[in-house]
């Protein structure tokens, strides 16, 4: 019931100030591209589980990977931009990708309720989650290749 689904929100909520943390971590050793790309795999993956589980047990499992995952993805953006980008634009443009990453968390949750009133089903609705997952997957990858392909060229 509703007491369930706050305890897996409040378990979500848990893991993403870990994430947080832990993805700050982790970016100050592998990049802010690389930490990125972990959580966007995780939670692609995390969504994906939400699908086939109904279990209680397996929920809170879930919730708590989501949670992993998710905490850290809006932070690294503002690292990706000080990596990539002259350290005199970083105000302007991180303030651009969060304008644009909260735009887009809001579009999604409208979008994801919008996609179960038509189908009567959480199922498409996670795979919309999970499409976005994959597009922002492939932007990193691209950036990552053209990262390895640019300092080859220099080497």
């Amino acid at each position: 019931g509703v007491a369930r689904g706050a305890d897996m929100l409040s378990i979500m909520m848990a893991a993403g100030v870990v994430s947080r943390l832990a993805s700050g971590f982790l970016a100050d050793r592998i990049g802010g591209v690389k930490t990125l790309l972990i959580g966007s795999v995780l939670q692609a993956l995390s969504l994906l589980f939400y699908i086939p589980f109904d279990g209680l047990a397996s929920l809170y499992v879930v919730s708590l990977v989501f949670g992993l995952s998710q905490g850290g993805i809006v932070p690294c953006y503002a690292i990706i931009v000080r990596e990539y980008m002259p350290a005199k634009e970083a105000g302007q443009r991180v303030g651009i990708v969060i304008m644009a990453t909260i735009f887009g968390m809001a579009i999604g949750g409208w979008m994801s309720g919008w996609i179960y009133d038509l189908t009567g089903s959480y199922a498409a609705a996670f795979l919309n989650g999970i499409a976005w997952n994959l597009l922002n997957i492939a932007a990193m990858v691209l950036l990552l290749w053209k990262a390895r392909r640019s300092a080859a060229a220099m080497a």
